[in-house]
């Protein structure tokens, strides 16, 4: 009778794991979504722009008619919600003379398709790469938690030459993090979406700026620091004390902003 039960017990245990499996993506990916005409209409109230076009949506920028700025920066937001969720950037790095995409992802905003890591690396690759041919360098990459995989992973690609990169609450891999919420489903081997960010960012030479929440409960300090160490070429690092992942100081006169902007661009001989 108890070796009935413990097979039944591991029968639905493996069941389980299947439907994880199977559902994984909806555990990683929460976009919100709207038709193409709403997206339009909240462009408009925030003053922003469909880029590069409407029938090639890629992202959202300031409807600024200012031309010189001291290069472009790219953002590519977290897994939930929407790049127009990410005004704080504009609002932030353009006074301090920055253009700034707000890159969407395929499956989010108005944007068809499905999410997955593969198909965020390549359309991120493919937004940087109009980015260049549009405005030029320097190009600046921004990824603010799952949005730092992504940045990893276009990095690693080496198709584009990208001067600096700033990384808001980013992990060593997703697997790792994966396994410290759901070690008891086996993440971590489960796990298709890997975004491993110490393989892809081990030979990056450019300056890496890293941004953490002291009390994010969603990354934990571990694996950001994991990565942080692991980076070989000129990085810094930014703690924010008494904040969590989503509660991160961001009003737009912070200091903080033109700090790591300074680093990343070398500017004003800002060092590690």
């Amino acid at each position: 009778m108890a070796i009935k039960r413990m097979l039944s017990i591991l029968l639905y245990y493996l069941l389980l794991l299947l439907i994880m499996f199977l559902l994984q993506g909806k555990m990683i990916y929460f976009p919100e979504k709207h038709l193409l005409n709403r997206q339009q209409e909240l462009a408009e109230q925030m003053h922003l722009k469909l880029w590069p076009s409407t029938g090639n949506y890629l992202g959202l920028m300031s409807k600024s008619t200012k031309t010189a700025y001291k290069g472009t920066v790219i953002v590519f937001h977290g897994n939930a919600g929407s790049a127009i969720n990410r005004v704080y950037y504009l609002q932030a790095l353009e006074k301090l003379d920055y253009r700034v995409i707000l890159a969407e992802y395929p499956g989010y905003g108005p944007r068809k398709g499905a999410p997955s890591e593969s198909v965020l690396i390549e359309n991120g690759i493919q937004t940087v790469r109009r980015a260049m041919d549009d405005f030029g360098a320097p190009i600046f990459l921004w990824g603010e938690s799952l949005g730092s995989g992504v940045v990893g992973g276009i990095v690693q690609s080496g198709q584009i030459r990208v001067k600096g990169i700033v990384l808001v609450a980013p992990f060593d891999s997703l697997a790792n993090v994966a396994q410290h919420h759901y070690w008891f489903f086996l993440a971590k081997w489960l796990i298709r979406d890997k975004f491993n960010n110490i393989k892809n960012l081990q030979n990056y030479s450019g300056s890496t700026a890293i941004l953490i929440a002291e009390d994010d409960q969603i990354i934990p300090n571990k694996y950001s620091l994991n990565l942080f160490d692991s980076l070989h070429y000129r990085k810094r690092l930014w703690t924010f004390k008494d904040a969590g992942h989503n509660s991160l100081p961001l009003a737009p006169e912070l200091p903080w902003w033109r700090e790591v902007m300074q680093f990343v661009t070398g500017q004003n001989g800002v060092s590690p």
